[in-house]
């Protein structure tokens, strides 16, 4: 792909994940940011169960359906002495139960992880019903949809889909688009997935423009950060201080030593240790920084941090003071 058409594409990408932020909104009503869980990494399939009683293959010689979520699905069934087992060769699963009905019932319930899973897939990805594929099959902007996914799990495959297309030079633009963004309900879990992937920004970006972006992007979101959902202002700190600070990433953190939001000047702050780490030549700029938050700063808990993590560069620490919290986190 040339150059011109790849800048083509990530416009088009651009646009349609503002598109779909627009959509995603107004079917939320609400712009303000949700809260995402944790990631839970999905395992599929589970252990087959007929392997624990020895079924054999010449056990499986019944045929059933399971009805489930307005779907029918063709069962195989084993009778056996140590009960009724059941598999779905479509889902990839298995069951068991003292008789058949019971052992529809457990698979309909055993089954229940995955179709929820395919059905909130398919709902993030616009889709009717379930998504039956396979995320690396899809096309770009689908991969950039399941970012916003509300499980982080999904998201992550996602992100990792990506990340092994970055040399496409198609993904800076929706990517920015992402970062930039303000009003997606979870647009913390795929801001978080960005800044992941600028961790290794020269891998997206293919000018100095594209990276100026980048920072300026990171920058505004430590700035007016109303929250650390998901992490993503303490690792838009990351980014800045540890991953890039040589593209300007650090002038652009100290910079946010002063930043309305108490939040991001913590994500700063704490940025600055790993700034000093990979560009020893920052440590007096820091210090006169982190110096200055010690006197000026509102909240008194960062003032203490500052003080902390100054003393922590001068000593040449190899682990920093652990982040403070805030009350209203609790």
């Amino acid at each position: 792909m040339s150059i011109a058409n790849s800048d083509e594409v990530a416009a088009s990408l651009a646009q349609g994940v503002q598109e779909y932020i627009d959509r995603s909104v107004e079917r939320s009503g609400s712009t303000v940011a949700i809260k995402p869980g944790h990631r839970v990494k999905f395992h599929w399939p589970p252990h087959p169960i007929s392997y624990s009683y020895h079924v054999l293959a010449s056990d499986w010689t019944g045929r059933t359906v399971l009805d489930a979520h307005g779907e029918q699905f063709e069962v195989e069934v084993a009778t056996t002495p140590n009960g009724v087992f059941g598999r779905s060769p479509e889902l990839w699963h298995e069951d068991r139960g003292d008789t058949e009905e019971a052992m529809l019932a457990n698979l309909r319930k055993s089954l229940e992880p995955l179709l929820q899973r395919q059905k909130l897939i398919g709902r993030t990805l616009e889709q009717e019903g379930r998504f039956t594929g396979h995320i690396h099959d899809l096309e770009p902007l689908g991969l950039l949809k399941l970012l916003f996914c509300e499980d982080r799990d999904v998201a992550n495959e996602a992100r990792t889909e990506i990340e092994t297309r970055a040399s496409s030079g198609i993904f800076m633009a929706p990517l920015l688009t992402i970062l930039n963004d303000r009003r997606h309900p979870y647009r913390r879990s795929a801001q978080w997935s960005v800044l992941d992937l600028f961790e290794d920004l020269p891998s997206f970006s293919r000018s100095q423009e594209d990276s100026h972006a980048a920072i300026v992007a990171i920058r505004n979101l430590i700035w007016s950060a109303e929250d650390d959902y998901a992490r993503t202002i303490y690792k838009a700190g990351v980014v800045l201080g540890g991953h890039i600070p040589y593209m300007d990433g650090a002038e652009a953190l100290v910079e946010c030593f002063e930043a309305p939001s108490k939040i991001g000047r913590r994500s700063a702050i704490h940025g600055s240790f790993h700034t000093v780490e990979w560009m020893p030549e920052t440590k007096d700029r820091v210090l006169a920084g982190l110096a200055k938050v010690t006197e000026t700063d509102p909240e008194p808990l960062l003032r203490e941090y500052a003080a902390q993590m100054a003393r922590d560069i001068r000593s040449n620490r190899f682990a920093h003071t652990p982040d403070v919290m805030f009350p209203d986190e609790a």
